[in-house]
């Protein structure tokens, strides 16, 4: 039986499916795949050739490839003539995972664009601060989002799916799927298309602004992985069998979050694969009655989503026996929880699969499924071709394998940079186009195992969470002198929310209140879910900080000067 090693070394050889070669990206030579496609505007031309198979399930919206098409080319040539939007011109999205989503983003990158797909969980000062941030041309909102605005003069033209979004279609016939043709628009593989707002461990959230080249390195590195995987089966004899279902994806992560998009609307696009969408909150028994009634083959889920659906209740009453590829990402998930997981879908076989990457790194970085993830439960996989990951110290320094340090990716994969933060990009993207990731990690072997996620950052059910900016509306309460904000450890979640407070002498802390107070100012995944309240102090280092270290019981406290 042929290794892993040696599959790889078949598909990017010379002459390969996924040959390798070197090509000078933003002023570095880097590794790149020979074949690919040039832009995200190719992929949406050739989905012509998947015809009336269905693209897009939602609430009873069934859009077939060619209804897709034509709709992204209506939309595509109004938001041209109509709006004016030119290449390099932003189109902001705040909406729930409606197809009206989908189809105004392949339509923005079609003509050059750049799509702004802003968190639907945001708060209004947050959506506010986003929208004066990325200045878009016009703002595509669902009515629930807009709502949180409906009091503000917003500075840039709006349509809302519900309401308004047939005119943006006009010229799409669903007769017969006649529409204008796309307009016609160079684009070359660096131009800037998507901006995705990330957060970090400091200051407000950051705009990730990714190229066509970006996404389509992640493209290319998911079919590579697809390929490989059904190969190795193939060798060991592990293969799908009995089920010749075509396949079909069940997509319940948001579309602003690169799961949703990257895999749900990118690759299943080129790759010509049904996809189902969910709406509103997360609800175990939609998905539940989803896979069922639609028979789909792939759920990748995210944080806690697996842990929800397979404690339902009714779990054991839904057929979910046409699931026979599982994957996860988002939160750290454990060798008991993957196990639970292919469990519950038997059709898996064991099958699943999970991975590394930032929305910075397009997503891309490692990958570890089947066998390989059930010999290394804990690690997070091996790096993809053509990218490069270094372990590095404080300096700036690669480390020997085995070594803990952070965590560094290179290639194709890595965005331009934060969109309109010069700073802020510089701060993490060094000579050679080397990304900080700031997670700690080291290497055993060929697997990469990553040991703590970005300093302070909080990760809760795949949403990061920035402690500095609920510490600052803490510390907007009258009575919170102090405020500390931690992850803590949880089973379903990956993290939640600790806050630790010094409150004033004589407030008697009412936790019903605090979350109200901190429910108006953010959004809700970023309200506290631990509280914790003092009136001494919080431990500080000689430069001001505070020791957080100290708070979560890792490190000791200082010696103060008496």
């Amino acid at each position: 039986m042929r290794s892993v090693d040696e599959i790889e070394a078949e598909l990017i050889a010379p002459g390969g499916m996924f040959e390798l070669g070197e090509e000078e990206v933003l002023g570095e030579q880097v590794k790149v795949f020979k074949n690919r496609n040039r832009s995200l505007r190719e992929i949406v031309e050739s989905s012509a050739a998947h015809g009336d198979s269905e693209y897009i399930v939602c609430e009873g919206q069934r859009i077939s490839f060619r209804d897709h098409l034509a709709r992204v080319s209506a939309v595509a040539w109004q938001l041209r003539h109509t709006y004016g939007v030119q290449p390099g011109d932003r189109v902001a999205i705040l909406a729930d995972n409606h197809p009206q989503w989908i189809i105004t983003f392949w339509a923005t990158v079609s003509i050059g664009g750049i799509c702004a797909g802003l968190n639907g969980w945001w708060s209004r000062q947050e959506i506010l601060y986003a929208l004066d941030d990325a200045e878009p041309r016009l703002l595509i909102a669902d009515r629930k989002r807009l709502a949180r605005v409906a009091d503000d003069r917003l500075s840039c033209p709006v349509i809302c799916i519900e309401d308004d979004f047939t005119t943006l279609e006009q010229g799409w016939d669903a007769r017969d799927g006649r529409a204008h043709a796309l307009p016609d628009c160079a684009i070359a593989e660096d131009d800037p298309a998507l901006i995705l707002y990330t957060s970090g461990t400091t200051g407000r959230a950051k705009g990730a602004l990714l190229s066509h080249r970006c996404l389509i390195t992640f493209l290319a590195s998911a079919i590579f992985s697809g390929v490989r995987m059904m190969m190795m089966e193939a060798e060991s004899g592990a293969a799908v069998t009995g089920n010749s279902l075509p396949n079909c994806g069940l997509f319940s992560a948001p579309l602003f979050h690169l799961s949703g998009l990257f895999s749900g609307v990118v690759t299943s696009l080129a790759v010509g694969m049904k996809t189902v969408w969910t709406l509103g909150r997360f609800d175990p028994e939609k998905v539940l009655r989803l896979i069922q009634a639609e028979r789909v083959t792939t759920w990748p889920s995210l944080g806690n989503m697996a842990a929800l659906v397979l404690g339902h209740p009714e779990f054991a009453q839904y057929d979910v026996s046409s699931v026979n590829r599982l994957g996860t990402g988002g939160a750290p998930t454990s060798a008991a929880t993957q196990q639970r997981m292919t469990r519950g879908f038997t059709g898996t076989g064991g099958r699943m699969a999970l991975g590394y990457g930032l929305t910075e790194s397009s997503g891309v970085g490692t990958h570890n499924w089947g066998e390989l993830l059930q010999q290394h439960p804990d690690s997070v996989g091996r790096v993809f071709p053509g990218v490069e990951i270094s372990i590095r110290d404080e300096d700036n320094r690669a480390l020997p394998t085995g070594a803990q340090g952070e965590i560094c990716i290179r290639g194709s994969c890595v965005m331009l940079g934060y969109w309109r933060n010069a700073e802020a990009t510089q701060a993490v993207i060094t000579p050679g186009r080397w990304l900080c990731t700031g997670d700690i990690g080291h290497f055993a072997g060929e697997f990469l195992y990553v040991n703590t996620r970005a300093r302070d950052l909080i990760l809760r059910n795949a949403e990061n969470i920035y402690p500095v900016e609920v510490e600052h509306c803490l510390e907007l309460h009258p009575d919170v002198s102090e405020a500390a904000v931690l992850g803590q450890p949880h089973e379903e979640w990956g993290q939640e929310v600790r806050a630790i407070l010094v409150v004033a002498r004589g407030y008697q802390p009412d936790i019903a209140s605090l979350e109200a107070f901190c429910g108006k100012r953010l959004a809700g995944f970023k309200v506290p879910t631990q509280w914790e309240f003092r009136h001494l102090p919080l431990p500080r280092n000689a430069a001001g900080k505070i020791l957080k270290n100290v708070l979560s019981g890792d490190a000791d406290p200082p010696i103060t000067e008496g």
